[in-house]
């Protein structure tokens, strides 16, 4: 069973502030992601990019209309994301 987790970080909205530095909790985050790895349940793992870098695609119709960033209506931004492949969601918790 899939299951996919988000990251929320507390960051600006603009690629020019969006460099992470060697206090963060990037660290800790590294060692999560080998865990998982050696767990044998990390299937992909990737960050985003600043939502001044992408864009909101809508179908409201026959043609789709693109919206770029930043996204300022926005408050949470998704920072990346984990696909992780448990036997049950407890596992999956744990």
């Amino acid at each position: 069973m899939r299951f996919l987790m988000l990251i929320y970080p507390d960051i600006p909205q603009t690629s020019d502030e969006w460099i992470p530095s060697a206090d963060t909790p990037g660290a800790a985050m590294g060692r999560y992601n080998k865990e998982l790895s050696e767990a044998g349940v990390l299937l992909a793992v990737d960050g985003l990019l600043a939502p001044d870098r992408g864009a909101r695609i809508h179908f409201n119709g026959p043609m789709p209309t693109v919206k770029d960033g930043p996204f300022t209506e926005a408050k949470e931004i998704v920072g990346g994301f984990w696909i992780i492949d448990c036997a049950s969601k407890d596992e999956a918790v744990e």
